[in-house]
Formats: structure tokens, C-alpha cells, sequence
């Protein structure tokens, strides 16, 4: 096994475009629902087939982590590293938001081991931000890096979103300088996306919701790698880049589709081609965990071949792309012979290259990722 997840389902408050796991708590987060999440730990660092298991990454995950105080975040962190076998140089990341952090709970963080943060900013103007319906403005976006600099963490991610109704060129521009200026080691920069069941959902079924049009995000996007290859950042997956060596390890793992345990409502583990999800509901998780009971939703264990499709699929969000030599080994299948003609004609169409033993989306694939993508499921 390789990465830990842990997530924390609680927020201010839900944004416009979010359809994650997560739900709004207006006070400080349930301190319940910090025991349970330790407990939990206990019970699984004691089961034998995960005793000799090394951890590489552990990702706090939400939802909003730093709702929590310095002090349960610590000991989340520490009860993580004492109860599980970790490697040395462990990755430790966690998401925040920019109003929910301080120096005091930074300077905790980073003493119990935290060595990665991750700041969801999506955008540097508060006309935007509102749009959104994010509960931050900008200088407290700055302050929060400025916090986190302080505390001492020299590997902070920023997050950020292209494609905002309302959004100009202009407006992603100033974004982008003023994301330069702060000088991150890593970005997520994501396209918006209107998620079922989400208020932006609801706005665009009932056509109160105008998007960019499809010229208008291109020029988005161009500019956008333009002036991150100049300033020496490398896209190393379709939505993440990073300085040379700041890849996140964790993520990778995900994309590798390695083994990772989730704990917490909603997290989800793959383990081996073992897919388990948690009980999405927090209060349910708190009192299954308690009770001793195994807080598990569904299962699934994945055959061969859609482990292999998986792993083919997840590969191809790096722009590296995937292994065909990992492919053999771990599957004894090869994608040309898998796919046949439909790989051929992706191939024909320039969209995928196989070279240096690697299969990936051309450059020109990238920006019709997802429908290339969906024809190899």
C-alpha cells in the first residue's frame, strides 16, 4: 500500500459548483467526529495484512480539513504516523481554505509533520469568487500564503478555476500574475464543470447560467500554458503542474491507480483491485466506528480487465502517459492487443502516441481528454 486518505466531509458552507462529499457546518467541526477518525486508525493499523505495509503519502482531504484547530489536526497527523508504518521523506498534504487558517494552527501542522498544503484560492477576484459562491476574497488568499510561508512550508499548491461565467480574458490573466507573484511550487488549475446537483446545475438547467464560449476557454487554456512553461512550471498531468521535483507523490499514486486506504465518511479505498467506499453520512460513520462496526458502504473487486482499463485510463491524465512495460507485468495484457481497432484509429488520428515504451495523449488530445478517454473505458 502506498497512500492514506483521510477526509474531513465538513465546510462554511457549500460552494455553487461542488459536488463533493461534504456538508456545511456554520460552528467548529464535531470533535466526535475527530475520535472516530482516530479510532478508526487504531482499528485498521491493527489488522495483520496491513502491518507490514509502508505508507509513502498520507492526503488530508475535504471538505475542509482546517476547519479543526491546530491541536486536532496534530494529533490526526501524529496518530496517522504512529499507527501505520511510514516511509522516510513521508508526504504529508493537506486542503485547506483561506479563511480557515492562522499562524498558530499552521505552526502545529507543520511541527506534527505536515509538510504540503494545499490552499483552495480558484480565483484572485472577489467579483469571481462570489460567483462561486466562495466564502473568501483575495487578501485573504494572500494572507494565507503569506501564513503558510511563515510557518515554514516551502511545498504549497494553489488551486485555482478557468472558465467562470462572467470570467474575461483580462480577469484570468491578472489571476494567473497575481498566482506568480506568491511563487507556489505547485498549481490545480481546473476547467469549471457543471456537476449534477449542484446550484450551478440547477442555474443551467433553467438557462440563468452562461458559460464562456468555446473560443473564449481556448484562449484560456493557451495562455494559460504559455506563461506557466515560461515561468518553468511543467504540466505533468492534464490539470496539475508543478517546479521540477514538486510533483505530488500522492496524486501520482491515484493516477498510477497504486493501493491507497481511505478512511473516513465517504473515503474511498482501492486496494489491489479492491474498491471500498465508506458511509457518506458523518453522524452514521461516527456511531458505526464506535460501535466497533466496520463503517463500509460497498465493495467491489474489480476483474482483471477492468483493472487494467482503469489503470490504462488513469494513466493517460499524465501527460509521461502509461507504462506499457508496468502494463504487462501487472496485467499480462497489452493495450494494442486489447483495443484493437479502436486504439489503431486513435493512433492514426494523432490523438495517441506510443513511444520510449510509453502510451499517451498527444498534445493534441489533451484538450479533448475526456471524450478520447471515454472511448478506452
Amino acid at each position: 500500500m502506498s497512500g492514506l486518505y483521510i477526509h474531513i466531509p465538513f465546510c462554511r458552507h457549500k460552494c455553487c459548483y461542488c459536488s463533493f462529499v461534504s456538508q456545511p457546518c456554520t460552528g467548529s467541526p464535531p470533535a466526535a467526529y475527530l475520535e472516530a477518525l482516530l479510532k478508526h486508525i487504531r482499528q485498521y493499523s491493527r489488522l495483520d495484512w496491513l502491518k507490514d505495509r509502508e505508507i509513502t503519502s498520507i492526503f488530508i482531504g475535504g471538505g475542509t480539513p482546517s476547519l479543526y484547530d491546530g491541536k486536532s489536526l496534530a494529533r490526526l497527523i501524529s496518530a496517522c504516523r504512529y499507527n501505520f508504518t511510514c516511509q522516510p521523506g513521508l508526504e504529508i498534504s493537506m486542503e485547506s481554505n483561506p479563511n480557515s487558517l492562522s499562524p498558530a494552527q499552521l505552526s502545529l501542522c507543520r511541527e506534527a509533520g505536515l509538510n504540503r498544503l494545499s490552499i483552495g484560492v480558484q480565483s484572485f477576484n472577489d467579483r469571481l469568487l462570489m460567483v462561486l459562491g466562495r466564502s473568501h476574497d483575495r487578501n485573504q488568499a494572500r494572507l494565507a500564503f503569506s501564513m503558510a510561508r511563515a510557518a515554514g512550508f516551502d511545498n504549497i499548491n494553489l488551486d485555482l478555476m478557468y472558465n467562470l461565467p462572467g470570467q474575461s480574458l483580462d480577469d484570468w490573466r491578472e489571476t494567473l500574475r497575481q498566482v506568480m507573484a506568491l511563487a507556489p511550487e505547485h498549481l490545480s488549475i481546473y476547467e469549471l464543470s457543471v456537476e449534477p446537483g449542484t446550484p450551478f446545475a440547477e442555474l443551467w438547467e433553467s438557462r440563468r447560467l452562461n458559460l464562456l464560449a468555446e473560443e473564449e476557454v481556448v484562449e484560456q487554456e493557451n495562455m494559460t500554458y504559455t506563461l506557466l512553461e515560461d515561468e518553468g512550471f511543467e504540466r505533468y498531468e492534464i490539470s496539475n503542474f508543478a517546479r521540477p521535483g514538486r510533483q505530488c507523490r500522492h496524486n501520482l499514486n491515484y493516477w498510477r491507480n497504486g493501493s491507497y486506504l481511505g478512511l473516513g465518511a465517504a473515503a474511498v479505498s482501492c486496494l489491489s483491485g479492491l474498491r471500498l467506499r465508506n458511509i457518506e453520512n458523518a453522524e452514521t460513520y461516527i456511531k458505526m466506528v464506535c460501535q466497533g462496526l466496520t463503517p463500509l458502504a460497498e465493495g467491489e473487486a474489480l476483474s482483471i480487465e477492468a483493472s487494467f482499463r482503469e489503470s490504462v485510463i488513469m494513466g493517460l491524465r499524465m501527460l509521461k502517459g502509461v507504462s506499457l512495460t508496468d502494463l504487462q507485468l501487472r496485467y499480462d495484457l497489452h493495450p494494442l492487443a486489447y483495443y484493437g481497432p479502436i486504439l489503431h484509429r486513435l493512433i492514426k488520428r494523432g490523438l495517441i502516441a506510443i513511444d520510449d515504451n510509453y502510451m499517451r495523449l498527444s498534445a493534441e488530445a489533451l484538450p479533448v481528454a475526456n471524450q478520447i478517454l471515454a472511448e478506452l473505458v
